[in-house]
C-alpha cells in the first residue's frame, strides 16, 4: 500500500478478506502515518518512504492510493524499481502522464492497471454482455451522475489544485468511464462548469457524442449530493442502475415488449474492491501485463476525454505545462 488515506484503508480491508492475498507492507512519506496504518491493519512492515517499500522483495504488486497529483510519481517509481502496479483512478492528472506510465510499464515488461473497480464488478460485466448481445437494441444514450454535498475547505484535496482537486477527476471519472465502457471514445465533447475561487470545477456537465448518433449526458459535482444513478437507453429498451451505479449489486432491465421489467443480479463470493484485487492476482499469476477487463487503451481513452473536458471548462494543473 502506498499512502494511508480512506481509499487505502478500504482496499486493505477488502484484500485482507481474500483467501489468497496478503498486505505485507505500507509506505507513506510520513513514517508515523505508515506505522499507525500498519498497526491498525496488522501489516508486517511500515516504511517512511516509497523507496523502502519498492525495494521490499516480498512485495509482488504495489497499490497506489496517493492524491491524484502523486499518481504519476508513485506509480512511475514503483515501475522503475521493477514492481507491477495497480494505480487508483483517475490514473494520472492528464493523458501525457498516463502515456508515460504505459510506456514505462511496456519497456520494463511489467503489469500495470488502473483501479477502476466498476469495470471488474460482475453486475457491470453482465450489463455489458447484455448490451453487446443486443438486449436493448442499438445504444442511443447514457446518462450518469455523481455528486457529493461537501462542503470542502479550500485546502481540502477536493478543492486544492495542487492535489488535482475538482469534481471531474475525483467523481466525474466514473460517469465518463461508464459511458466509454459501453460506447468507446467520443467523437465530440462539450462541457460547462462552475469553477471555485481556486480554479477547480465544482459542478460540471458533459455532453459526449459518437458518430453512431449515441450521446452521453454526464454530471459531477462537489457541492450537492446527486442520485448517483445511471441509465442506458437503446432502441428496444433500457437499463437502469440504482444509487451507487459505479459498484452496483443489481440493475433493472426494461425490454421492449416484455410484460414486466427484469431485476438482474449476479451471485459472487466477492464484494467491493475484491473484484479488482482478484483480477490483478489473476493477471499476475498468468503472466499478463495488462487486464482485459481494464485495458490500458481504455484508461488512455478516458484520460483524453478528461483532458478535453478540463480544457473546455478552463481547469488547468501545473503538471499540464510540463513537456
Amino acid at each position: 500500500m502506498v499512502a494511508t488515506g480512506g481509499i487505502a484503508a478500504q482496499f486493505t480491508k477488502d484484500v485482507q478478506a481474500l483467501e489468497d492475498a496478503q498486505v505485507v507492507a505500507v509506505a507513506s512519506r510520513d513514517e508515523g502515518s505508515a506505522k499507525t496504518f500498519a498497526d491498525r491493519f496488522a501489516i508486517p512492515r511500515a516504511y517512511g518512504d516509497w523507496a523502502g517499500l519498492f525495494a521490499d522483495p516480498e512485495v509482488d504488486v504495489v497499490y497506489v492510493a496517493t492524491p491524484h497529483s502523486a499518481h504519476r510519481a508513485a506509480a512511475g517509481a514503483a515501475l522503475e524499481a521493477g514492481k507491477p502496479v495497480l494505480c487508483e483512478k483517475p490514473f494520472t492528472l492528464n493523458a501525457r502522464e498516463a502515456r508515460e506510465l504505459v510506456t514505462l510499464a511496456g519497456e520494463r515488461g511489467l503489469f500495470l492497471m488502473e483501479a477502476m473497480w466498476t469495470y471488474c464488478n460482475p453486475v457491470v460485466r453482465r450489463l455489458v454482455e447484455l448490451v453487446r448481445d443486443g438486449a436493448i437494441g442499438e445504444l442511443r444514450s447514457v446518462q450518469a451522475d455523481f455528486g457529493v454535498s461537501g462542503p470542502f475547505a479550500p485546502e481540502h484535496r477536493m478543492r486544492n489544485p495542487a492535489l488535482g482537486g475538482g469534481a471531474l477527476l475525483d467523481l466525474g471519472v466514473y460517469p465518463v468511464s461508464f459511458a466509454q465502457l459501453l460506447l468507446g471514445e467520443p467523437a465530440r465533447i462539450q462541457a460547462d462548469a462552475q469553477l471555485s475561487p481556486e480554479g477547480v470545477d465544482v459542478n460540471t456537465g458533459m455532453l459526449l457524442g459518437w458518430d453512431s448518433g449515441a450521446v452521453a449526458v454526464l454530471t459531477c459535482g462537489i457541492d450537492g449530493s446527486s442520485g448517483t444513478r445511471a441509465t442506458v437507453t437503446g432502441s428496444r429498451g433500457r437499463i437502469e442502475l440504482p444509487d451507487g451505479f459505479f459498484a452496483p449489486d443489481s440493475f433493472v432491465l426494461h425490454r421492449e415488449g416484455a410484460a414486466e421489467p427484469e431485476v438482474v443480479r449476479v451471485s459472487s463470493p466477492l464484494h467491493g474492491m475484491q473484484h479488482e484485487a482478484a483480477e490483478v492476482a489473476s493477471c499476475l499469476a498468468a503472466g499478463r501485463l495488462e487486464s482485459s477487463l481494464v485495458p490500458l487503451s481504455g484508461t488512455l481513452s478516458v484520460m483524453r476525454t478528461l483532458d478535453a473536458v478540463r480544457e473546455r471548462v478552463g481547469v488547468h494543473y501545473a503538471q499540464d505545462s510540463v513537456r
